[in-house]
């Protein structure tokens, strides 16, 4: 409830600081000065003849035209000061209308009312699913650097760095994971995956990664992929025919895996 009253508040200072100068009646320095110096040729007119300076006809003829001049731009001012105030009214009514309700939207859209405030040192804490990315890493990176050694922590944050695009960062942190955890051969498929997205292309280091993970799981599906991948691409379409054969074989169908080694291996028999 404070919240809506603080918004209400700030809502009507707004508000008011748009209306104030258009409630005031700003007066055209030009405009009075011409209705002045009408006033003031028919009060020389007059003064004129009364000295018998002007003869009568004359100075009624001059009265005349200055006053029919004074009469036009009276009305002329008269006009730019209701259309003046007319659009002020409808400056105060978008003012009034306008101002909560793009104040509201914007914020029922962009904010999150229903929160309260969250700290730094709270959404340090919170889980981390509900951190962002950036303060995320700054998190996990703060803690690497009080203890490089936790390979729970290069484990985490591996991943975080690949989905940042900071693939260098990624095979350093998953290097680190398997000489501090030991290796896997789900550590080492990752690794080679680092390596293999880090250049484009699957090197003799990533090759090596999932030839070492294949040797700690013979049923590694990912390193028979991989090395059937790497066997296409050096023209050793046997090779990887086999390793995309026991891929299948080791696979349900629709399995992930299996798809795009079914779909190789098709493209391999059509050129044999």
């Amino acid at each position: 409830m404070l919240f809506w009253t603080l918004l209400a508040l700030m809502t009507a200072a707004a508000v008011f600081a748009v209306l104030w100068p258009l409630s005031r009646m700003p007066k055209l320095a030009g405009e009075s000065a011409g209705l002045a110096v009408y006033r003031d040729q028919l009060a020389e007119i007059d003064a004129d003849r009364a000295r018998g300076v002007l003869p009568d006809s004359e100075a009624e003829a001059a009265r005349i035209e200055v006053s029919r001049r004074l009469l036009n731009a009276a009305a002329a001012s008269t006009g730019e000061a209701k259309a003046s105030a007319s659009r002020r009214r409808i400056a105060s009514i978008a003012a009034l209308a306008g101002i909560p309700a793009l104040s509201l939207t914007l914020y029922l859209y962009f904010g999150v009312p229903e929160y309260p405030d969250a700290p730094l040192a709270e959404r340090l804490a919170r889980p981390l699913a509900q951190q962002d990315i950036g303060m995320l890493v700054g998190r996990i990176e703060e803690r690497l650097e009080q203890n490089p050694n936790q390979g729970e922590g290069w484990e985490l944050i591996a991943p975080i760095y690949m989905r940042v695009g900071r693939t260098g960062d990624a095979v350093a942190a998953q290097e680190r994971v398997i000489s501090i955890l030991g290796s896997t051969s789900a550590r080492e498929v990752t690794l080679g995956e680092f390596i293999r997205a880090a250049n484009g292309r699957i090197t003799a280091e990533s090759k090596a990664a999932f030839e070492r993970a294949l040797a700690r799981d013979e049923k590694s599906v990912p390193a028979l992929f991989y090395l059937g991948l790497e066997a296409a691409e050096r023209g050793e379409n046997d090779a990887a025919a086999r390793f995309w054969t026991r891929v299948i074989e080791l696979t349900p169908p629709g399995d992930p895996w299996r798809i795009p080694a079914e779909r190789r291996l098709r493209m391999i028999e059509k050129k044999q």
